[in-house]
């Protein structure tokens, strides 16, 4: 089976846009002090900064589900499916606590063990190879019931974050919990019919799912009940009301989150359908090689950081890595202002083009075991 167009230029997309948050995660001046949808402190650009990356981790989960069900399809063996989706998984798993987790702390003691998305997405591919034998309409109805249902099972760490402390100088994140995360991919799984369907109404199902489940945004958002445990509130002015209705919950995934997130998701698989220039082939570079993009990114990232901060005139021993602070130093200011956010940014994504452009190409052309797992 060949690549799917659609697919590598939404999940490009939203691996570019990942990039941002993760710069100002690390390098922007006020990112280890204040939330950006803190309504009480922060901007409309900077909340905006944060709100678009939010379409990035369920994105980039639910597309990982249809493509574990287009690599069965296409090999239309279940047992060797069942095989390779239960040893990425563990791989997946072995890589956050290990590569992911030195490259977000830069602390080779590992103090902090994080629970992330290529963690999340992990369980979720072993969780899958247990299910391979189970119908698509039943995995798609445990996927929707986990969606729409999580939120009343607030059952730590497997439903909600949470950190615990597991040994004196050792603590263990649940950052993203795997139940809400495994709806996701499992909804995303069951999806990967669609991409059977011939293109053109393949596109109208896309538009009409996106368009349904912005207006379930917009209504059940209105209604203020149900959906997100954090209600909206009339606030000092029109706009920071509207980004009151705006600031859903990611951690974890409300119902609200996913539908806001997810319908957004169709209407880019929608819009990329068929389609194809310069802009496309770009951006579908980054959607071709996303765990080798996610992991070199992250290592970027952070080495700029650790340049900059010396550029400040911190020296070695003012960094704190060990505390989970990235490597920041405690009680003084450091970091970038958002503008410059934004600029490094930029020259991260273009700078792991040509990378990406060359790995694309070496894993098309060849065929070894290793390929399949980065």
């Amino acid at each position: 089976m060949k690549r799917i167009s659609s697919i590598d230029f939404t999940r490009g997309l939203v691996m570019i846009i990942m990039a941002l948050d993760h710069v100002r995660d690390f390098i922007h001046i006020n990112s280890v002090t204040e939330s950006p949808t803190n309504l009480s402190t922060t901007t409309p650009i900077l909340f905006f900064t944060r709100w678009i990356t939010y379409l990035c981790a369920p994105i980039f989960v639910f597309l990982a589900g249809t493509s574990a069900y287009l690599s069965f399809i296409k090999k239309a063996d279940r047992t060797q499916s069942r095989k390779f989706l239960l040893k990425r998984g563990l791989w997946l798993v072995l890589v956050e606590f290990t590569i992911m987790n030195f490259g977000l702390y830069f602390d080779a003691g590992f103090h902090s063990l994080i629970f992330e998305v290529i963690a999340a997405i992990g369980f979720g591919f072993i969780i899958l190879s247990l299910l391979l034998k189970v119908s698509l309409n039943k995995i798609a109805v445990a996927g929707l019931a986990i969606l729409f249902f999580h939120n009343l099972l607030p059952l730590s760490p497997l439903f909600s974050p949470g950190v615990f402390q597991v040994f004196p100088n050792r603590v263990f994140d649940m950052a993203y919990p795997p139940i809400p995360w495994l709806g996701i991919m499992l909804v995303g799984f069951a999806s990967g019919k669609l991409f059977e369907l011939p293109g053109a109404k393949r596109q109208r199902i896309f538009i009409w799912i996106g368009l349904a489940s912005l207006l379930f945004f917009v209504v059940l958002r209105f209604i203020n009940i149900y959906g997100d445990p954090s209600l909206w509130s009339a606030q000092k002015n029109a706009m920071f009301t509207f980004l009151s209705f705006m600031n859903v919950t990611k951690y974890p995934p409300s119902l609200l989150f996913c539908s806001v997130t997810l319908g957004t998701m169709f209407l880019l698989l929608a819009i990329s359908e068929n389609l194809k220039n310069r802009v496309t082939d770009i951006v579908s570079v980054y959607g071709k090689v996303p765990l080798a993009y996610f992991i070199v990114h992250f290592y970027i990232i952070h080495s700029l950081l650790i340049i900059i901060l010396f550029l400040q005139g911190f020296h070695w021993s003012d960094l704190r890595f060990a505390s989970g602070n990235l490597g920041r130093p405690v009680g003084a200011e450091s970091g970038l202002q958002l503008w410059a956010v934004y600029l490094i940014w930029i020259a991260v994504v273009v700078l792991l083009y040509k990378p990406c452009v060359w790995y694309g190409r070496y894993k098309a052309d060849h065929n070894h075991w290793w390929l399949k797992y980065i």
